[in-house]
């Protein structure tokens, strides 16, 4: 039971770098057992997924001296929208990090943009959290509707 709650923390860990990995495959598993309490389960991958991003935004903040270098993850066009978006649209963007494909790339930039610590985990964990609630609240009651 133990490794079922570890696989998902460390799929929802993942998930939120910048590696792509799916965490809302490994919770809908586990749900659909019906052997975990889905609690528990929608809280491992929320603070899984919640510091994975942490890990993003402290990377964001030591970034700036790596730019130059052939392996930097993104374009110096990409960091420079990234960072305009995220000087128009302030720390609300940060309820959009549950994302794909843009929700990892915004907790980064929050970094960059020395988003303070308290807000950043605040409104990270937010978005996590909801979407997280709102998958398991899809599975659990199509589940019950045969």
């Amino acid at each position: 039971m133990l490794t079922a709650y570890l696989s998902l923390f460390a799929s929802a860990f993942i998930a939120a770098t910048l590696l792509p990995l799916q965490s809302e495959a490994v919770l809908v598993g586990l749900l659909l057992t019906g052997g975990y309490s889905p609690a528990a389960l929608v809280l491992v991958a929320t603070v899984g997924n919640v510091l994975g991003s942490l890990l993003n935004w402290v990377l964001g903040r030591s970034v700036e001296r790596f730019r130059q270098r052939r392996w930097f993850p993104a374009s110096p066009e990409q960091m420079a929208r990234a960072q305009q978006w995220y000087k128009r649209y302030g720390c609300w963007t940060l309820l959009l990090s549950w994302l794909p494909v843009v929700g990892d790339p915004l907790t980064l930039v929050a970094g960059v943009m020395r988003e303070p610590l308290w807000r950043f985990v605040l409104l990270v964990s937010i978005a996590k959290a909801g979407r997280y609630l709102v998958l398991a609240a899809v599975v659990l009651n199509l589940g019950s509707n045969p």
